[in-house]
């Protein structure tokens, strides 16, 4: 075995590593990843064909567990998109609450479509929205887009099908419907305390910059009903909630009945659910159209699915390095528990920007330290994801792409929007380790 400070050494420094070519010099971060691998493997001392072995297997592992799952949940989130869907319900919504209420709607409207939404895509889709309830209500315009922005960002630091929590939901084989249903509860007080912080910028703080961002003639646009645009979000989240619950007294249920709902809750087949009932939202389908919208939604995962797997295989080689063993006895003393998979996620996220990568990268790390950490089990182990979902909140700003997005799509300089979003991102995550923590405390852990 390594010694432990040795193992400390590989590890900061490949931290270090991919932090440093990723972020600052702009290498690819799917070859930043795959060449730290080898080089840890090979300062490791591993033999070049295990080296190669590992990383390939770590590769595969992890497309095999979330490759469907990202290429369905991000076909659902464009198809949604395209047919307007997500306009058609931020509308219904918007019309229910008033414009008194509009900052509430506008977070109600980026919890429940940023389910299935990437918040970049999910920002820009609804930015129109939020530009145009801005015109009406000028006092209130910064605080709606600080509402959009904070509410998606929740939903996808937290909750499955997201790339990030999925992967690392794989590497740590959580089950992705408890995932999904704790990571919904612990995302609505982060959303909430977004939504808070958001309220309470001073509209003196907003100044409008004009950029090339247009008006969507909200009004104008064709909408399928809003409960036809419900069905394709909320049906799969039923179905795969409707497994984890069932399974919890699997005694109950008739064989072919459980098995019948083990199957239709698995995420694939309730992915492929929601896909179907986003047919009638086209006013006629064509062979063409459908095409187009599949070869964006597999463009648009291609790149996460290559960056994800690179992580597995980055993991794979840490994995080599038994950091359980080299620690284990430290970490327990420590009493450290969820601070580490929050603390390394937070560092990763803060340093280099992505949450996806912050969360695969500290999934890597911390699986082998689940027992030390006093996290052993299938409860443990979804503790520990949720923290990593929290601490990749923390924190966003000029390095993450989704900074960006909220300050040209929301037509907010840099300035304000370092002060309108980023300690809000600060804030989310601490709120939502402070409910992670509460659960626990309910798991009698």
């Amino acid at each position: 075995m390594l010694s432990p400070l040795y193992v400390s050494l590989l590890l900061i420094v490949s931290i270090l590593t991919i932090i440093l070519l990723s972020s600052r010099y702009k290498f690819n971060t799917f070859f930043v990843l795959i060449f730290v691998a080898m080089g840890v493997g090979f300062a490791a001392g591993m033999e070049g064909e295990a080296l190669l072995k590992a990383i390939k297997v770590g590769f595969g592992s992890t497309l095999e567990k979330i490759g469907l799952l990202i290429i369905l949940g991000a076909t659902l989130g464009i198809i949604l998109d395209k047919t307007n869907a997500t306009l058609s319900l931020a509308n219904f919504i918007l019309n229910k609450t008033g414009e008194r209420y509009a900052p509430l709607a506008i977070t109600l409207v980026g919890i429940l479509i940023g389910l299935p939404i990437f918040c970049d895509s999910g920002f820009v889709v609804l930015s129109g929205l939020v530009v145009s309830l801005g015109h009406t209500l000028p006092k209130k315009r910064l605080a709606l887009v600080g509402c959009l922005a904070t509410s998606l960002y929740a939903v996808h630091c937290l909750v499955p099908p997201h790339p990030g929590i999925t992967a690392a939901a794989g590497v740590l084989n959580v089950d992705l419907g408890k995932a999904m249903l704790l990571g919904i509860l612990v995302a609505l007080p982060a959303a909430t305390v977004g939504y808070l912080y958001s309220l309470s910028l001073p509209a003196s703080l907003d100044a409008v910059e004009q950029t090339a961002t247009e008006k969507l003639p909200i009004k104008d646009v064709d909408l399928p009903s809003p409960a036809l645009s419900f069905l394709p979000i909320i049906v799969p989240i039923a179905l795969i909630s409707l497994k984890s619950v069932v399974l919890l007294y699997p005694d109950m249920a008739l064989p072919f009945v459980l098995n019948l709902i083990k199957f239709v809750g698995e995420p694939i087949t309730a992915l492929i659910a929601g896909l179907g009932l986003t047919l009638p939202l086209f006013r006629k389908i064509e062979k063409e159209k459908l095409n187009q919208l599949f070869d964006e939604a597999i463009e648009k995962a291609g790149p996460i699915l290559i960056v994800t797997a690179a992580g597995g295989a980055f993991g794979e080689i840490i994995r080599t390095l038994e950091l359980g063993k080299v620690y284990g006895a430290a970490l327990a003393a420590g009493g450290w528990g969820l601070l580490v998979p929050f603390g390394l996620a937070a560092i990763f996220k803060t340093a280099q920007g992505s949450s996806t990568v912050a969360v695969v990268s500290t999934a890597s790390l911390v699986a082998p330290l689940l027992a030390a950490l006093g996290l052993a089990g299938p409860d443990g182990a979804l503790l520990a994801l949720l923290a990593m979902g929290a601490g990749s909140m923390v924190t966003s700003h000029a390095n993450d792409s989704y900074f960006w997005v909220i300050s040209r799509f929301g037509n907010l300089n840099v300035s304000v929007t370092l002060r309108a979003f980023t300690p809000a991102s600060a804030l989310m995550g601490g709120t939502a380790l402070l409910v992670i923590y509460v659960m626990k405390w309910l798991m009698g852990m």
